[in-house]
């Protein structure tokens, strides 16, 4: 499952450097999480470290995005497969 940033969030800029797929981006009010780079730090880090570092608590999982732990994995495998294509041409 990918994370979704809610309405709570108080635009701290913590979030978006912790981010190792580069999912979370500003958008027009607050903070949003692109779901098809989320995973949920699957791959890097034993938690999500948006979550984590959230002071305010408001990244919680995003139930229109339904992944399981090998979905996650396996969108993490392609997403570093696809940076390290671009990154060698």
């Amino acid at each position: 499952m990918s994370l979704i940033i809610t309405d709570e969030c108080i635009n701290c800029d913590v979030c978006e450097p912790v981010c190792p797929n580069e999912a979370i981006f500003m958008g027009e009010e607050i903070y949003e999480i692109h779901p098809n780079l989320c995973t949920e730090c699957v791959g890097h880090f034993d938690e999500p470290q948006c979550a984590l570092f959230c002071p305010v608590d408001c990244i919680p999982l995003d139930p229109n995005h339904v992944e399981s732990q090998e979905d996650l994995m396996e969108k993490y495998k392609s997403l570093i497969a696809q940076k390290s294509a671009s990154n060698s041409q």
